[in-house]
């Protein structure tokens, strides 16, 4: 796109990125853009609490999400992610089992 002066400028955009998380094994990351002073607060926050601003953040969407959403919707997919963690938890204690079995118990 030419601009006044003679500036061209390029825009391009990715169609497959767009509001498109990223999967994480079972989880999806996703990207969120903070103003530097508003996220100097989570920080600060976050380490009067001990805990990362990532883990903090996680923990505040999930608190809204709680307070936005009807009772049962939310109670419902946190029990889903639960359920989905137990599994990933069981698959992962399974496949140890099997690697010390195929390799003597080395493992």
């Amino acid at each position: 796109m030419l601009q006044p002066g003679g500036e061209l400028v390029l825009l391009c955009s990715r169609v497959d990125q767009v509001e498109m998380p990223l999967r994480h094994g079972s989880k999806y990351y996703c990207q969120l853009l903070l103003d530097p002073h508003r996220y100097g607060l989570i920080e600060k926050l976050a380490g009067r609490e001990n805990k990362r601003p990532t883990a903090l953040m996680r923990e505040m969407v999930y608190a809204a999400l709680e307070k936005a959403l009807p009772v049962s919707e939310y109670k419902a997919a946190e029990a889903a992610d639960q359920a989905a963690w137990a599994e990933s938890i069981k698959r992962r204690v399974e496949g140890r089992q099997r690697s010390k079995q195929e390799g003597g118990g080395d493992a």
